[in-house]
């Protein structure tokens, strides 16, 4: 069933949704609102994902839910009240979360994930995500079977005691747009092109006045003093700390000096300096852009590629030819002092020659388009400039299937030996984990879940563990007062855990369907009793 606000006032897309744009943009904004979410199970966790979902404006969601809300439930979920006890828990919580956002559709069913994987498998491939909540090992394993042959990403969440595991299982997802940190501008200075060579050649610093000399954009300082470098250094950057630090000297050489030759102010020589070790890198092609230019995806190309492995199958030959070992320009300069016009200039150079490498792509991405027999309109100037501006960041995440993971030949037993060796590795969450759903399986309770067993269950647990750890062939062992602890928990879920780690699933869930940023690959554990996480390749 299907739950909206009509009633509610007309609100400035752009003013509601400021913060965000200026994040993802107004493409990554359209990805969000053109997608459907569906959540397995409304528990304290999944109504906390679906929550910081609906803030930001995702198109819409399911829930599909078969148990009726309980006082446990309303203790410890904001999205169920009290008044709904006995009723749907699908519905009380599609209710007051499409409250939270009248632009997204909320919807409901009352059926059990194992119900429509018996009877509608193909329910599944209207999403654009699946979130899993509160499903036995066995379910979640039919569930990652049908999600892996539809091709449709599956997040498992889970929040256990003081403990929250997710775990992202994807075929291929690939990233453009991937916003580093930490990278470095693009200024070709070790191999500048004509149109910049020109503009720096038309200055020069010996004629220009005092005002025109502290407002010379440092770029074109470091362009004239690496010329007077390499005179010296038969065209070598400086490479090392010691090369660098002779650069900088060279450069506060050319700073003016008053009537008693004291050094001016010059911001724009300080600049300079302090841009040396970032600006004067060599410009090669990053290894992870390499590893895609040389995946069998990129190699051979065919009428069902992706659009992504069409364009960088066209980088590739640029950078073959015309780029001659560099990857397309991106086209942008840092903020520095300036006057406006030759910064202007200066920043108009940089476009023009990104544009002509752009162009260069687009001629080969028509070619490739032609030669697959499909459509040159498939994939737009706009799709081409994107992935140009962004060839040094491209990232390609293929997880593996959960199937894969819980096959023990398969295993990655030696990564999982390997952290256990270090006590204050979180891989023993990970462990316990597996052990208290290999409990479960056997039981059909989780630990501790009753007082008077809990004592019982310890020696339970503890015989599950070791049973885990003998199937990978390890010889690793779990303390004891970790055995316990989980025991302890008896799978209660606690909102603060649950809000914390709804707020971290809801940002994974956005990289996947805006396709920016990198989601983690593939295992990700939080500790509340420590306050640490990790993130595990299993």
């Amino acid at each position: 069933m299907m739950t909206t606000n009509p009633g509610s006032p007309v609100v400035d897309k752009e003013k509601k949704y400021d913060r965000q744009l200026r994040l993802w943009g107004d493409h990554g904004q359209a990805a969000l609102e053109g997608a459907t979410v569906c959540l397995l199970n409304a528990c304290a966790l999944g109504t906390e994902i679906l929550k910081n979902l609906c803030l930001p404006g995702v198109g819409g969601f399911t829930i599909v839910d078969s148990k009726q809300v309980t006082g446990d439930d309303v203790g410890n979920n904001f999205f169920l009240l009290e008044g709904s006890i006995g009723s749907s828990r699908g519905q009380a919580a599609t209710e007051l979360l499409t409250e939270m956002n009248s632009d997204v559709r909320g919807d409901y069913i009352e059926e059990s994930a194992d119900q429509i994987l018996e009877t509608n498998p193909q329910f599944f491939k209207a999403f654009s995500i699946v979130i899993a909540t509160e499903l036995s090992e066995r379910t979640l394993l039919d569930l990652d079977k049908v999600l892996w042959e539809l091709g449709i990403p599956l997040l498992i969440c889970r929040s256990y005691g003081m403990l929250g595991y997710m775990r992202l299982v994807i075929k291929e997802h690939r990233v453009i747009e991937s916003h580093p940190d930490n990278a470095f501008e693009d200024l070709r200075l070790d191999r500048p092109f004509p149109g910049l060579v020109e503009f720096a050649d038309s200055l020069n610093l010996e004629e220009m006045t005092k005002q025109e000399h502290m407002h010379t954009p440092y770029l074109v300082l470091l362009y004239k003093f690496l010329d007077k470098w390499g005179e010296q250094h038969q065209d070598q950057l400086p490479m090392n700390y010691k090369e660098k630090n002779q650069f900088k000297e060279l450069l506060k050489t050319g700073v003016l000096k008053n009537e008693e030759g004291v050094p001016l102010l010059e911001e724009n020589f300080d600049e300079a300096v302090a841009a040396t070790n970032s600006s004067l890198v060599p410009t090669s092609i990053p290894s992870s852009v390499k590893e895609i230019f040389s995946d069998h995806c990129c190699c051979n190309l065919t009428s069902q590629s992706d659009n992504f492995w069409i364009l960088a199958h066209a980088v590739r030959l640029f950078t073959d030819n015309e780029g001659a070992g560099a990857l397309p320009l991106r086209g942008s300069i840092p903020d520095m002092t300036a006057d406006s016009k030759r910064y202007i200039q200066l920043q108009n150079v940089y476009l023009e020659r990104s544009r002509q490498d752009c162009a260069t792509v687009s001629g080969y991405v028509q070619q490739i388009l032609n030669s697959l027999g499909k459509s040159p309109d498939s994939i737009s100037e706009q799709d081409i400039r994107t992935f140009c501006k962004n060839t040094s960041f491209l990232r390609v995440i293929r997880c593996r299937s959960l199937a894969d993971e819980y096959n023990n030949d398969k295993a990655h037993a030696s990564e999982i030996g390997m952290n256990l060796e270090n006590p204050e590795s979180e891989m023993a969450v990970y462990v316990l984990l597996r052990a208290v759903d290999r409990f479960h399986s056997q039981y059909n309770r989780y630990p501790g879940e009753y007082d008077n067993e809990r004592e019982a269950d310890v020696h339970k647990l503890t015989s599950c563990v070791s049973n885990i750890i003998h199937e990978w062939g390890l010889h690793s062992t779990i303390k004891e007062e970790l055995v316990q602890e989980m025991c302890r928990y008896g799978a209660a879920e606690l909102h603060s855990v649950a809000a914390f780690l709804g707020g971290c699933a809801a940002q994974e869930v956005i990289k996947v369907i805006t396709r920016q940023f990198v989601p983690f690959n593939n295992t990700f554990i939080y500790n509340a009793v420590t306050g640490a996480s990790a993130t595990f390749k299993l």
